[in-house]
């Protein structure tokens, strides 16, 4: 190992210890923070004497994967047990280390996180069967603990960075495998920012040319703005001090994805966000007030998800305004809901569906395939619906009737005859829409149809109603 990557590696350690330290040190007694810091240091030597010698295609020792890994689980909030499985993610695989000696050294904690995240092995199973146990075997330790989806992302995330050195169709089929499955996933765990990151690295892969054309205009257009962004910058700044507003302004270039790709020729107001971050709800709004009294909005461009979030998850207001000769989006949210938009479940405070999650993921073990990528599609985009009592029901976007009344109860949706949303009579193919109050009217008895399966989009509905009609026909 030369000069270099000793320091490179002693940065990356000093850099996690420093934001457990931060993020966690506050809430553990002096002796358990000096115990987690010593288990993480444990695992650090463990996973580099493992991994000794092992270098990765591009030449690299492997020992900086995990650790890269490490450091971006520590950058999302993920606790010690967290950061210490993804320093160790690989050496029950790569290495003569057992998942048993990992249990006696860390705990049952990290050993589970560490188990849900090394490949199924099976000498009699193909390539295909041995890939989709594996999807099996994640999908059923994130029903235990989604940590383990977590630390995927920034397993995923790593490779994608590092992907060079594999040839050409490998590198494509880790990228489809990457939008297929953990974007959606990503999103469905509220983690937007993680979602973009992980989808804009696949397309760099798989569309290397468009990719490219697309960072040269960001940096076109970002090289033409700076000088007007200084300007607004400092006005910003100038009204919200007057006001005594406490804030941060960061600067948000969009990454590279299919639709960015599609509207970069309109300019600067498609590919940039001025992200404006404050203290508390109230100061949002006044943030707000501040920014259009500066810059006239746009008619028609102002969405309110500060208290309810928008289907695909983000928390925070956001605006279009005239500054000067450049129209810009403006982004406003406190800094707890900032953290909730980038790191999702993982961010302190964030209410997590957990019921919802691990209803999801046993739905999608107990599908016709091994991995539905078609419901984690659905599901990573959410619309909120209200039952007639005004409860709040969690769907993903695209829902009919159907889905709203199993997700009630299998019951009632085997029962269902039609429904009532907002007061009117509608089909239970009626597509739902954000905002819809509904209400289910039933029959005495089942009237499951097979033409059901077309309109039903959730895995609990669609596997619910085959369940039904495969018992109907046994029956027969």
């Amino acid at each position: 190992m030369t000069t270099y990557d000793d320091r490179l590696e002693t940065r990356l350690i000093n850099e996690i210890m420093e934001l457990l330290v931060t993020h966690y040190g506050g809430g553990l007694s002096e002796d358990e923070l000096d115990r987690q810091i010593h288990d993480f240091q444990k695992a650090v030597h463990i996973a580099r004497t493992a991994h000794a010698g092992q270098v990765r295609k591009s030449g690299e020792p492997y020992f900086f994967h995990p650790l890269r890994a490490a450091h971006l689980a520590a950058r999302h909030w993920m606790d010690f047990s967290s950061v210490i499985a993804a320093v160790l993610h690989d050496v029950v695989e790569d290495s003569a280390t057992t998942l048993q000696e990992v249990e006696a050294e860390f705990g049952i904690d990290v050993a589970l996180l560490v188990n849900g995240l090394t490949k199924a092995a099976d000498t009699h199973l193909s390539r295909e069967a041995l890939k989709a146990e594996t999807y099996r075997k994640q999908l059923l330790a994130a029903i235990q603990d989604v940590r383990v989806l977590c630390l995927k992302f920034w397993d995923r995330m790593d490779n994608l960075q590092t992907i060079s050195a594999l040839n050409p169709k490998k590198q494509s089929l880790i990228a489809e495998e990457t939008r297929t499955i953990y974007v959606p996933l990503a999103l469905h765990l509220g983690m937007g920012v993680v979602a973009s990151e992980l989808d804009a690295l696949s397309l760099n892969i798989l569309y290397p040319r468009r990719a490219e054309r697309y960072r040269q205009l960001v940096k076109s257009v970002s090289e033409e703005v700076e000088p007007a962004l200084r300007r607004i910058r400092s006005e910003i700044q100038k009204v919200f001090e007057q006001q005594k507003i406490p804030f941060v302004l960061k600067d948000r270039w969009r990454p590279f994805s299919i639709a960015a790709a599609q509207v970069m020729k309109r300019g600067f107001s498609t590919v940039y966000t001025l992200e404006i971050q404050v203290d508390r709800t109230m100061d949002a709004y006044l943030a707000l007030g501040l920014l259009h009294s500066l810059y006239p909005p746009i008619p028609g461009k102002l969405r309110d998800h500060l208290n309810v979030p928008s289907q695909f998850g983000y928390q925070a207001l956001k605006t279009t305004v005239q500054a000067g000769e450049r129209r810009m989006r403006v982004q406003i949210a406190t800094r707890k809901l900032a953290r909730f938009n980038e790191s999702g479940v993982l961010a302190p405070g964030f209410e997590f569906r957990k019921t919802n999650f691990q209803e999801l993921m046993t739905s999608l073990l107990e599908g016709e395939s091994a991995f539905d990528s078609e419901s984690l599609r659905l599901a990573s985009a959410s619309i909120q619906v209200y039952t007639p009592r005004g409860e709040t029901r969690t769907l993903p976007e695209g829902s009919c009737v159907l889905d709203f009344a199993f997700d009630i109860h299998e019951d009632l949706g085997l029962c269902a005859l039609r429904a009532r949303i907002n007061g009117q009579t509608r089909l239970l193919k009626s597509r739902l829409m954000d905002g819809d109050q509904v209400q289910i009217e039933c029959s005495p008895t089942p009237q499951v149809l097979p033409k059901w399966l077309e309109w039903a989009v959730t895995p609990r509905a669609r596997n619910s109603i085959r369940k039904y009609l495969r018992s109907k026909v046994k029956e027969s």
